[in-house]
């Protein structure tokens, strides 16, 4: 059984004690179940977002509950809190895992775990505004502005082209939760990297006027990341998503919330 827990404000922490909380016995007496307090955002439209019922779902969040109901040692909880305060929350305990498209990096792999079996597959693409015929590929960037958050993966994509390519793209740098699709929309840059789901929710929702362009330039994989010393609950999660990816359930949430199968590579 999964149960949610909606924070409001980014200093709020649940009553639980993290890691280290109590096991509850087991309806049947016989097995301890472990609380599991699972850490995602409230903002990732199709991901993990509040619908227009109040609810909490979306890609991630359904996938969560769909591994809670595999796992009978378990009883998933899931905690909302604004993206920046994840990784802390999982060093400090207050959270066991994080749900929300976690992608490696060298950094990040330093101080924590990924499971092994990647449950989505973002397909990278050069991204313009849906007039804008000029533009087919990365190569015709070559003089025009493109927009990427700071250290981000779009971001080290653009930067590998520049270093291979002689520095032919001019990146503008923003900030984490800023509007990069109206700076496109208005023409004040050219391009930005993203994937096909999120523009198609973009142009739906805010009338972005966006379209991806060229070959794919990178499948980016994501995962679920959790702390050093939880091998265990590692390998029970990727043989839970091994049967969801077997069975089709996971194509099935992909399709549903993503609008295509992004399980696979494309």
């Amino acid at each position: 059984m999964l149960t949610v827990l909606l924070l409001a404000g980014c200093g709020a922490q649940a009553s639980t004690g993290g890691a280290d909380r109590s096991s509850a016995p087991a309806s049947s007496g016989s097995q301890a179940v472990k609380k599991i307090i699972v850490g995602t955002g409230t903002q990732f439209p199709n991901i993990c977002f509040i619908d227009k019922d109040g609810k909490l779902t979306g890609y991630d969040v359904e996938l969560v509950k769909e591994i809670d109901k595999r796992l009978p040692e378990y009883e998933f909880e899931l905690k909302t809190m604004e993206f920046k305060n994840l990784l802390l929350s999982l060093e400090t305990k207050k959270i066991d895992f994080i749900a929300h498209q976690m992608e490696v990096n060298e950094e990040r792999q330093k101080k924590f775990l990924y499971n092994d079996e990647a449950y989505n597959i973002f397909p990278n693409k050069i991204v313009v505004h849906k007039d804008n015929n000029d533009v087919k590929s990365i190569a015709d960037l070559k003089g025009k502005k493109l927009i990427a958050t700071a250290t981000s993966n779009a971001a080290a994509l653009a930067e590998k082209y520049n270093k291979e390519h002689g520095n032919p793209i001019q990146i503008v740098y923003t900030g984490a939760g800023e509007d990069t699709s109206t700076q496109v929309k208005t023409g004040r840059v050219d391009a930005l990297i993203s994937t096909q789901f999120a523009i198609d929710y973009l142009n739906k929702s805010a009338d972005a006027q966006l379209k991806t362009v060229g070959e794919t330039l990178s499948n980016s994989k994501v995962y679920f990341m959790l702390r050093k010393d939880e091998s265990e609950l590692k390998k029970r999660i990727d043989e839970a998503l091994k049967e969801i990816k077997a069975d089709g359930t996971l194509a099935k949430l992909s399709k549903q919330w993503l609008g295509d199968d992004y399980t696979v590579e494309k």
